[in-house]
């Protein structure tokens, strides 16, 4: 299984080098130490497997889909991943997505692993640097005063509206700390939630909305 992750992870760092820096191999290591803290207070995880799905889990994104891409699937089956663990990586692979709040359903341990840690990795210091790196990216604008969070929002409308980097918080950032599933996972994020309301406030004090 260790040749296998090592070429897989040849084959990703190509893909996510051309990502931008939100989502670019540097946070694909930061989730694999996140799943790796959870997991060592759930010893009946399949590391291998939450490893696997850690490597590809924004591959598919829709965000970043190419012409000419390569999917997780077949990357899976270039590195000679037998079926079973390859259905089980690509399960544990949809439990990821935020999708506005219109998320999958965890069907196993690995799932709650890897949600938690990429959450994790978008919240707190990091979470707030990858935000502004997206929304830049993007063209967003760092903060609208008039722009009112949505609530409640489909798969689609969640990716179609380009939201100010602040507005992002509200409609997503800020919802993570509690929608955290495992026990550890709800642990890390308490201090990062904090980190970020502190950030918030400090953002309004210097820009007048307070």
């Amino acid at each position: 299984m260790e040749q296998i992750i090592e070429k897989c992870t040849g084959q990703v760092i190509e893909i996510y080098e051309q990502f931008d820096a939100s989502h670019d191999f540097d946070h694909i290591l930061r989730v694999m130490r996140n799943a790796k803290a959870i997991a060592e207070t759930l010893p009946e995880a399949n590391m291998a497997i939450v490893r696997l799905a850690a490597l590809l889990h924004d591959v598919d994104d829709p965000k970043y889909k190419m012409v000419n891409h390569i999917t997780a699937l077949e990357l899976l089956q270039s590195s000679g991943v037998d079926d079973e663990t390859t259905f089980r990586v690509l399960e544990t692979i949809k439990s990821v997505s935020f999708n506005g709040g219109n998320e999958e359903e965890i069907v196993s341990i690995e799932g709650a692993i890897l949600r938690d840690a990429d959450r994790l990795d978008a919240i707190g210091a990091i979470g707030i640097a990858r935000a502004f790196a997206f929304g830049g990216a993007r063209g967003r604008k760092l903060y609208d005063a008039d722009e009112i969070a949505r609530t409640t929002m489909s798969e689609s409308e969640y990716r179609s509206k380009n939201t100010s980097s602040v507005t992002h918080f509200y409609e997503k950032l800020l919802l993570l700390k509690d929608l955290m599933v495992t026990e550890e996972g709800k642990r890390l994020a308490e201090e990062r939630h904090k980190f970020m309301l502190d950030f918030l406030e400090q953002l309004k004090r210097e820009v007048g909305l307070l």
